[in-house]
């Protein structure tokens, strides 16, 4: 299957410090271009257009970059920062590649199907949701899908073992043996103990707030 080509258009950026806010108002997401043997650049970016190709490449997909309508740049992004309050993208790097040279990068896992141990009324338990792989930067796959349907039972298990990839053009980083998913017995509510109360205890009770009023009305005198 070919993989979607995702392209975003930039421009350079010469608000700097805080006076960024002042894009940010007019829908603009400050970003700044890195990579090796190059100079950073600042840039900004439509924030809308910037959110919704972030949302469907995450940190392992390729984007082309076309800064000032003219270059064109393979990137992939770096470091999101958010607005702690209202939730939107305030920051982005973007980390030029060379497409000849593989990189490593954290890969999302995408679960899929569902379990039967999970249908009889077990559980499900997702250690691990992300992986790193190493790839050229064109094959870096943008999530990894893991079907759920394999836990028929409480012995299943998923590990990084498991992970269906082409493992002529991506290599798998993270230990094999790491716990992606498992099925375990539901855990039973702990239910409080109920205390009984009786009769005397009530009459006991009230006996000690009539003393204790008693003692505030002699206080009250004195």
């Amino acid at each position: 299957m070919t993989k979607e080509k995702h392209q975003l258009n930039a421009q350079i950026r010469t608000l700097l410090g805080r006076k960024v806010k002042q894009l940010r108002n007019q829908g603009l997401l400050p970003a700044t271009i890195y990579g090796k043997g190059l100079e950073s650049i600042s840039i900004q970016v439509n924030l809308i257009e910037a959110e919704k190709v972030f949302e469907e490449v995450g940190e392992s997909g390729l984007v082309e970059l076309m800064v000032n309508e003219k270059e064109k740049l393979p990137i992939l992004f770096r470091n999101p920062q958010y607005h702690p309050v209202e939730g939107n993208l305030i920051h982005i790097d973007c980390y030029k590649v060379n497409l000849k040279e593989k990189i490593s990068a954290m890969v999302p896992i995408e679960f899929i199907g569902e379990s039967q141990a999970v249908k009889d009324g077990n559980t499900l338990m997702t250690v691990t949701d992300e992986v790193e792989v190493e790839a050229l930067p064109a094959d870096l796959p943008e999530s990894i899908e893991v079907d759920l349907a394999v836990l028929e039972n409480l012995e299943s298990v998923i590990t990084v073992a498991d992970l269906k990839i082409d493992k002529s053009k991506v290599e798998i980083l993270t230990d094999a043996e790491q716990l992606i998913a498992k099925v375990e017995e539901p855990r039973e509510e702990e239910v409080e103990p109920v205390v009984e109360v009786t009769p005397a205890d009530v009459e006991a009770t009230a006996q000690k707030g009539d003393q204790a009023e008693d003692t505030e009305k002699s206080e009250d005198k004195e």
